[in-house]
């Protein structure tokens, strides 16, 4: 958006982009319903790590963040 500081923008952005994981992750928690679906157990270790990689990744991409443009 015009005008729009990097901290504003970063805060629309981001705050769509988590609504958007945590709706997908409601509708993945609805493959539990037994009745519906069945897995084992190395399917759900599967899914967590991929999750848990995922998450880790960006958790780190966050603490090694450096800015964009480049500088002397």
């Amino acid at each position: 958006m015009k005008g729009e500081t990097k901290k504003d923008r970063f805060k629309r952005v981001a705050e769509k982009r988590v609504r958007n994981v945590l709706e997908s992750l409601k509708k993945l928690s609805q493959c539990s319903n037994r009745r519906m679906y069945r897995w084992d157990d190395p399917q759900l270790k599967k899914i967590w790590s991929a999750i848990d990689k995922e998450l880790d990744r960006c958790r780190k991409d966050f603490q090694n963040a450096e800015p964009d443009e480049f500088r002397l």
